[in-house]
């Protein structure tokens, strides 16, 4: 099957780079969009989210995304962001305390940055599993 180079890269590190078959990443206001081998060049902003790399063996490499670029150019998939974490490095529990303490917060008032603290933890606890089985009161 063909592939293409992905490299994700926060400002601290290089988090991944190697061989991949599809990137699905989340751009600002766009939606979902997946990379394929061969597809046309592209440039979009990121949103919190959880980016998937499905790697040529087959593997999918779960990984939280915290604004940024991603940028398709030839046969190589870069992302460039904020803040990023790979799925199994993720504190669930710090990211189910963080959940639940915005959702408080947004009970009591609409506040940005409680929203921006919401987004981010469904993006980590995404990338780490999923949030099946979590008890949320809004969700």
């Amino acid at each position: 099957m063909a592939s293409f180079t992905v490299e994700l890269v926060s400002p601290e590190k290089v988090l991944f780079s190697g061989e991949a078959t599809q990137v699905i990443t989340r751009t600002l206001g766009g939606g979902e969009i997946a990379f394929l081998p061969g597809h046309a060049p592209f440039l979009g902003a990121l949103t919190e989210n959880h980016t998937r790399i499905t790697l040529a063996d087959g593997n999918v490499l779960d990984v939280a995304v915290h604004g940024g670029f991603v940028q398709v150019s030839g046969d190589k998939v870069s992302i460039l962001s904020d803040v990023a974490e790979l799925g199994e490095q993720i504190d669930r529990t710090r990211a189910i305390t963080a959940k639940e303490r915005a959702e408080e917060s947004l009970r009591k008032e609409h506040d940005a940055e409680a929203v921006a603290a919401l987004s981010r933890a469904h993006a980590r606890l995404n990338a780490s599993g999923g949030m099946a089985g979590l008890n949320s009161g809004s969700h």
